[in-house]
């Protein structure tokens, strides 16, 4: 992992909210150094004043775009027009479109055909197309910090612990499962065992799975929790080792 890539962050204010850029920010600091950092929106629109607040401590330059005509996105037109210009330019290594819009779908794909990474953050009801189509994906409700003090409120206490997917809930998840399972069979070594980097790779270049969407930091965690494979531990307990039960 490239820590000092440089990374295009293009935020469609529309279509979601502000709470969870700080949580984005620090994501996407895993990956590279976020250069550009764009928003659009009409900024005269009251439903905004939430990301006019983030502007400044987040050094986000606000694109200003009116809706010229009822009913069409003209944010939607200029955030790609950017977009492909910023990619033309080669001044980036890598993407990351906020949105929960899968209007983006066929920029995400563009992107990737000139082998650029795209991460993609958006709120649950961002349709599947987009979400598959992004080199990672991750809810955006995954990144809101939640206040857990013990002045906070039941609702907050009881949303912070469901973000994290229990052993059971890890399991049912048919889809997570067979991911899983698959990036182990494709990673296993002459010994029957996987590297853990191996199949993080394998998972990286053949989804947009993201930890972060079941509540933990890293897959080692969720190959924890889950209990789906036998674990060990190697050269000094630095790495590990996966394999099928």
């Amino acid at each position: 992992m490239k820590t000092d890539n440089k990374i295009a962050l293009l935020i469609d204010c529309d279509n979601v909210s502000s709470k969870s850029i700080d949580g984005v920010i620090n994501e996407l600091a895993k990956y590279g150094v976020v250069n550009i950092r764009r928003a659009y929106g009409n900024w005269k629109s009251p439903q905004l004043i939430g990301w006019e607040e983030k502007l400044h401590p987040y050094a986000i330059i606000p694109i200003q775009q009116f809706a010229y005509t009822t009913g069409k996105n003209a944010t939607d037109a200029a955030m790609i027009i950017d977009a492909m210009d910023i990619l033309y330019s080669q001044q980036v290594d890598a993407f990351a479109l906020m949105t929960s819009d899968s209007d983006f779908t066929p920029l995400v794909t563009r992107i990737l055909s000139n082998g650029l990474k795209v991460y993609g953050f958006g709120e649950k009801k961002t349709p599947s197309p987009f979400v598959d189509a992004c080199s990672q994906f991750i809810y955006t409700e995954n990144l809101v910090e939640v206040d857990v003090s013990a002045a906070a409120t039941k609702t907050d206490k009881a949303q912070s612990k469901d973000l994290k997917k229990s052993r059971i809930e890890l399991r049912k998840d048919t889809k997570l499962v067979k991911l899983l399972r698959t990036a182990v069979e494709q990673s296993v070594e002459d010994d029957g065992w996987a590297h853990l980097g191996q199949v993080g790779q394998y998972i990286s270049n053949n989804s947009s799975f993201s930890p972060v969407n079941y509540g933990y930091k890293k897959l080692s965690d969720i190959v924890h929790t889950s209990d789906l494979f036998k674990i060990e531990m190697r050269k000094n307990n630095s790495e590990m080792y996966i394999s099928a039960k």
